[in-house]
């Protein structure tokens, strides 16, 4: 029999990343797009959901198969992660704000290159 603790973390690891996904999905509505701002709407939503995919995927591995974010993380790398793990949720909560309703446009395709921006980064320091 398969030592049954760490299956069962990965099966609540692979439920956790569905949930928060679909909770991401919910939010972002990327269905419903802006009349006005459609591309740059739609870059903004796609290339935030394939981050935090790319995240949460990332942060699974690191947990459960590479013995903890400690062990992958370590030194300034975890500050570079804490970082990319921060900015693309700030970006995707922040564009409601009234500030940018005005420049939503150049809003939304700044945050698409932070968005794959922190794609690369996070695959890079877990994979190098």
């Amino acid at each position: 029999m398969a030592n049954f603790p760490a299956v069962l973390n990965h099966i609540l690891g692979i439920v956790f990343i569905i949930i928060i996904f679909a909770l991401a999905y919910a939010y972002l509505k990327p269905h419903q797009l802006h009349k006005r701002r459609l591309v740059s709407t739609l870059l903004l939503k796609v290339s935030y959901l394939f981050y935090l995919l790319v995240l949460l995927i990332i942060v699974y591995l690191s947990a459960l198969v590479r013995g903890g974010l400690e062990n992958v993380f370590f030194g300034i790398e975890f500050f570079a992660f804490l970082i990319v793990l921060f900015v693309p949720n700030i970006g995707i909560f922040a564009r409601k704000l009234g500030q940018f309703s005005k420049k939503r446009e150049s809003y939304n395709y700044f945050f698409t290159v932070v968005n794959i921006l922190s794609v690369i980064a996070i695959l890079v320091m877990f994979f190098v």
